[in-house]
């Protein structure tokens, strides 16, 4: 069926064809002027000097570039034969010569009329180093898909958690940050979902180490890059743990020379984008009216609304309870670093305080991290080094946020009597209390403590010339204290005694790697590389808790458990998990011309069966770097295309440990007439139980035109993954649910695109921009019958992992349509859904799919523009084409006229509307309410705008500084979505989640809302 485009789409697309628009536009060459006063001021003219400009490489003349007096606003630009015309104050007067893809040059015009110059080609970029994965790769020798992310565009954004900073940044990439909440880190899927019940988080490596806690703990400051490996060519050598991609994290190091001391700071406020829209009382007492008119029950106010709503109705008054809870949030970070080091020492030392208040009461998050980088030189042979990483942490309000109560709560409700005290019941409705009740200092306490202390220690032996021993040790230990209290006077305990309860978590988790490199060049045209590696990692987790009740007093909060006078539960658990490996890999290339890159990764786990501990993960690829070719050396316009092809196999062992095996269940019997405690089977194992594996074909070309102007990837891939870890369902009669196993395939296909321009460059004054577009589709193309669909588990042949299945709402039934409805055993004012078959009868059949949280496409579009010490960016990022499943558009649009509702478009017989359905006493919840829940979420953000200015050097010295950079930024100030203007909605960004369950969270009226940062900052280097 031919789908529409939607309004959101048309944007995206408009905008794609304006920056390619902006990318071919020329501006004319001209000469430079200062003004004053609205008058040209000219610069004194002692003579004129002419000249040519050349390129090194051929001697072409090169076009397009600026020429510019030092020091001065004088400037020109060569014209296509690559001469230029400049006035030049006289005989000291410094031109300076710059072009995209050449090196900057500085020529005394001295006595000379004439100055022809040969310009360099800049291979900076081509000989950029890039992290693959146990060691390092010039990006124009690199045969896999990798995605880089550099320390200044983390820099843009002023971001809690480093994932954040990927967001629209990677192509392949898809970030989701759901809701505000302070300390909350977003989901990251890296070309899509693969697996039904196995995770499909991506590996994250950290200065070498593989990380099992995650990075929400390291601070976005302390990032020099990240590189996030995509096809199994630069997976592979992860094995086990590549399927979902990888994300390397390279922290700041330091470099030899003057010690640098760094100040980064920035300060701000955060204000709430938007807001779920309920009720205010007038509204309310009319819904409630029309909820009994719906029956014929309807008389007079006085006989449907309790006293204390007659007297709101009477004083005109309405309680907004969700404006109580929410505030202006702040938001800082400080931050002080020092590197520097000598050849044989260098060291990067840096300290931050970030703390994040959130616009929802009780929410915030705090955290104190301290990292010391240090590599030393202990001889021509041998270099030893470390990255220590100390964290703490303090998070309030992670499982706390009162407002889906505040919006629930009846606004003609009296929330404080005469005196000014809260009233505990503000109707008399005794399940709902008041909302305030919830923010009473100490009457909720939700707090997580953190602490991490993370290392990655090495020590290098450079054995003889080319041949090299690495070890790496990479120690983490990660302590997690969650405390619960619940005061009495509390929705949860609605005056019965307090609770509360302490959640202790210990994880020791270890990686020790051998590896082995060999690098070598033969006749200078052919170029060895192997790496050989032995990894062993282990994981240890232990777990404590106890919950009670009756606390006897609400200042001991959950620091005096032993006082309580019931003890509700208490628990201990233990989990651990070994993995060890082989890998190694091949890199080999002749003239840098033709590239080929081998590996094979064995990874043997302990949570796996008996018969299958071991998997093997091969792959192969290889590249041409067309442009070196002779047939190519005179084309002008192209600096370099290289293809790339790849094929190999990825797996994943994310699954809990102890799977395989069967296990007891603890049961309660009688053993003679005594009540007794025992065991029995309670799961069954599976010795047999492989790895899910994920092979992976990849086409993609890079490449660079116009001296650097354009330069991008484009990249085609297709993953298939089979063998996947998912429970198979047993009969009832075994006692048992079902058991793990590997059952299906599915399968993504896509396509990305990374695109950066330089659309202007003429001296003083530049304008770029990135463009990243991913589009993936998910499909399951077998389950465990077959090709055969499991409507049981909402997995569908053909569709994506997850997708909505339902009825689907068509309209409202009208007054003109009562016979038909009561076809349908449905009447005047209700939803109608769609008769999928024509039967006359609504019934499962009539269920269809709706849709998925799958987008079409996901893109971001970053523009920077600099001028004269001034420089502006701003990033849009996209995605179109997903359903959404809005859940308080179905808890909170009950029909009976108890709660407080959804200012919704809800028909009645004076406004026969399509939208909602009509109020009725007699329905808590319409019928086919759930097909109220979905929607379009497709988006554009523009998710950060920045200005800053960089004071010049002179004035910086002054403060006895070397450089100085004052800017604001603002995150997130529009949000653009058909699901917030018309709907009512709030933020259509959402996770997206695995499974069945997915139809049932989405966005709830318990997320924080989105909001917009404003932040001002500095950047100053001593």
């Amino acid at each position: 069926m031919k789908r529409r485009f939607t309004r959101i789409e048309k944007i995206l697309y408009s905008c794609a064809v304006v920056t390619l628009i902006g990318t071919a536009t020329t501006v004319k060459a001209g000469t430079f002027s200062s003004f004053r006063n609205g008058e040209s001021v000219g610069i004194a003219i002692d003579k004129t000097v002419t000249g040519k400009v050349v390129s090194s490489d051929d001697n072409s003349p090169v076009p397009g570039v600026t020429v510019l007096v030092k020091n001065s606003t004088v400037g020109t630009t060569t014209d296509a034969d690559g001469t230029y015309r400049i006035t030049v104050p006289n005989d000291n007067a410094v031109l300076v010569f710059s072009a995209v893809g050449f090196t900057t040059q500085e020529v005394t015009v001295g006595a000379r009329s004439a100055v022809d110059i040969s310009m360099s080609v800049d291979q900076k970029t081509l000989n950029e180093v890039v992290v693959v994965g146990y060691g390092t790769q010039k990006k124009s020798q690199l045969t896999g898909a990798i995605s880089s992310v550099s320390s200044r565009e983390i820099g843009e954004l002023p971001v809690t958690n480093a994932r954040q900073a990927l967001q629209g940044r990677a192509a392949g990439v898809d970030v989701n940050q759901a809701g505000s909440k302070p300390g909350s880190a977003p989901q990251i899927r890296i070309r899509g979902r693969r697996s039904f019940n196995a995770s499909n988080d991506p590996l994250f490596v950290v200065d070498g180490i593989p990380l099992s806690g995650g990075i929400d703990d390291i601070n976005p400051n302390d990032i020099a890059s990240m590189e996030v490996l995509k096809d199994a060519s630069s997976t592979a050598i992860y094995g086990s743990r590549g399927a979902n991609g990888v994300v390397i994290i390279t922290t700041k190091r330091g470099t030899p020379g003057k010690t640098t001391v760094s100040i980064d700071t920035y300060t701000g406020f955060n204000k709430e984008l938007g807001r779920i829209d309920v009720m205010n009382g007038a509204e309310f007492a009319e819904f409630k009216r029309e909820s009994r008119r719906a029956v014929g029950n309807y008389t007079t106010d006085e006989a449907l609304f309790e006293p204390v709503e007659l007297e709101s109705i009477k004083l005109g008054r309405s309680t907004d309870y969700p404006s109580a809870l929410l505030r202006t949030g702040r938001i800082q970070s400080h931050q002080v670093a020092v590197s520097g080091g000598t050849e044989k020492t260098q060291f990067n030392i840096s300290g931050n305080f970030f703390k994040d208040i959130g616009v929802v009461k009780n929410q915030d998050f705090t955290r104190y991290t301290f990292r010391v980088n240090l590599d030393h030189k202990i001889n021509d042979k041998i270099r030893v080094g470390t990255s220590t990483l100390g964290v703490y942490g303090l998070r309030n309000g992670e499982n706390f946020n009162p407002l889906g109560g505040a919006l629930q709560e009846n606004p003609l409700g009296k929330p404080f009597d005469d005196n000014g005290l809260m009233i505990f019941l503000p109707t008399q409705d005794g399940l709902r209390t008041n909302p305030y009740a919830e923010i009473v200092p100490g009457a909720i306490i939700d707090e997580r403590k953190n602490y991490r202390i993370f290392n990655s220690i090495y020590g290098e032996w450079n054995i003889v010339d080319g041949l090299k021993y690495r070890f790496n040790f990479g120690p983490d230990i990660n302590i997690n204290r969650y405390g619960r209290f619940f005061g009495s006077l509390t929705n949860a305990r609605r005056g019965a005694p307090a609770s509360g309860g302490v959640f202790n978590e210990f994880t020791f988790n270890y990686t020790i790697e051998n590896i082995l490199t060999y690098a070598k060049q033969f006749n200078q045209i052919h170029n060895l590389n192997v790496t050989l590696l032995q990894s062993y990692q282990k994981d240890n987790f232990e777990a404590s808790s106890i919950n009670v009740t009756g606390i006897p007093a609400s200042t001991q909060q959950f620091y005096n458990l032993g006082a309580a006078s019931l003890i509700n539960s208490v628990g201990t658990g233990l989990r651990e998990w070994a993995l060890l490996s082989y890998m190694a890999r091949v890199n080999y290339d002749y003239k840098e011309k033709y590239l080929l890159t081998a590996t094979i990764r064995a990874d043997g786990s302990s949570r796996f069966g008996a018969n299958n501990k071991f998997g093997y993960f091969p792959s192969l690829a290889v590249g041409w770097n067309v442009s070196s070719e002779p047939f190519l050396q005179n084309v002008r316009w192209l600096d370099m295309a290289k293809l790339r092809l790849s094929y190999g196999s990825t797996g994943n062992q994310a699954i809990d440990p102890y799977q395989t095996q069967s296990q007891l269940s603890r049961t309660a019997y009688d053993w003679n007439t005594t009540a007794a405690f025992g065991y029995r089977p309670g799961s069954i194992g599976n010795p047999d139980l492989r790895w899910e594996s994920s092979a992976t074909a990849n086409a993609g070309l890079d490449f660079s035109f116009f001296k650097g102007r354009i330069s991008g990837a484009i990249e085609y891939y297709v993953t298939t993954t089979t063998d996947l870890l998912a429970p198979q369902p047993l009969p009832n009669s075994t006692g048992f649910g079902g058991f793990t196993t590997n059952i299906g395939k599915t399968q993504n296909t896509g396509i990305e695109l990374s695109l950066s321009t330089v659309n202007i460059d003429r001296g003083s004054f530049r304008w770029n921009t990135d463009l990243m577009f991913t589009r993936n589709r998910e499909e399951i193309l077998e389950l465990a019958n077959g090709k055969v669909d499991d409507i049981a588990a909402g997995r569908f042949i053909g569709q994506p992992l997850s997708v909505i299945y339902d009825y689907k709402k068509i309209g409202i039934w009208q007054a003109n349509e009562a016979d038909e409805a009561a076809r349908y055993q449905s009447k005047v004012g209700e939803i109608k859904v769609q008769d999928l078959n024509n039967d006359g009868i609504i019934n499962a059949l009539d269920r269809q799919i709706l849709g998925s949280a799958v987008p079409d496409f996901v893109a971001g579009l970053t523009n920077r523009f600099e001028y004269k010490g001034f420089d502006l960016s701003f990033f849009l990022y996209a995605r179109a084409g997903q359903f959404i499943v809005s859940s308080f558009h179905n808890d909170r649009n009950q029909l009976a006229g108890r709660y407080n509702n959804l200012d919704v478009d809800y028909w009645t017989p004076d406004n026969p509307t399509n939208e909602f359905p009509r109020p009725n006493v007699n329905q808590e919840f319409p019928r086919y309410n759930s097909s109220l829940l979905y929607f379009d979420g497709s988006f554009i953000k523009v998710r950060n705008i920045n200005f800053g200015y960089n004071v010049p050097s002179n004035w910086a010295s002054k403060l006895g500084m070397s450089s100085l950079r004052l800017y604001t930024s603002i995150q997130q100030p529009f949000i653009f979505s058909e699901y917030r203007t018309k709907y009512k909605g709030i933020d259509p960004e959402v996770e997206l989640d695995n499974g069945p369950s997915n139809q049932n969270r989405g966005i709830s009226s318990d997320l924080s809302p989105a909001t917009s940062i404003y932040t001002f900052g500095l950047n100053a280097r001593f």
